[in-house]
């Protein structure tokens, strides 16, 4: 069972993830087209990951997850941002949580140690569920897209 406190601590923080990100993505020299979005924009595409990370978490392989990951990756195709952008986005992101519960400086008892690496594991299965279906967004937006240039 992941940890509910350390979650809680990651959606809580979800505005400082944001932060973090920006700064990673502004200095990436392979995200020119990303570092150009708005604070604003940032923000809002952080909390839209994190807002309800417990249940995305917990739950199972829903049909949910798919269709709104498969919607951003529809909006990044349709915003001209390189597919390349939008999955190394969601690894940096991912790095960065995991990082910041690292930092947390819970006590390092074996059941906190254990709950971190269960979350570390989730979060991972989530990010790569998350960056498959931004990959089938991108690409059904992209076959559209040439169809109707056909």
């Amino acid at each position: 069972m992941i940890s509910t406190k350390l979650v809680q601590v990651i959606e809580d923080h979800w505005e400082e993830m944001a932060a973090r990100l920006m700064r990673e993505v502004r200095k990436h020299p392979e995200m020119p087209n990303l570092s150009q979005q708005s604070d604003a924009e940032f923000r809002e595409w952080c909390r839209s990951v994190l807002k309800d990370l417990a249940y995305s978490l917990s739950a199972p392989k829903g049909e949910e997850i798919e269709r709104r990951f498969q919607v951003l990756g529809g909006m990044r195709f349709e915003e001209n941002i390189p597919l390349h952008e939008a999955v190394l986005r969601l690894h940096i992101l991912k790095d960065k949580i995991i990082g910041f519960v690292h930092e947390q400086g819970f006590p390092m008892t074996a059941m906190n140690l254990y709950a971190e690496e269960e979350l570390e594991l989730r979060i991972g299965r989530f990010f790569d569920a998350c960056v498959y279906h931004v990959v089938r967004g991108y690409e059904g937006a992209l076959s559209r897209a040439q169809r109707m240039a056909s």
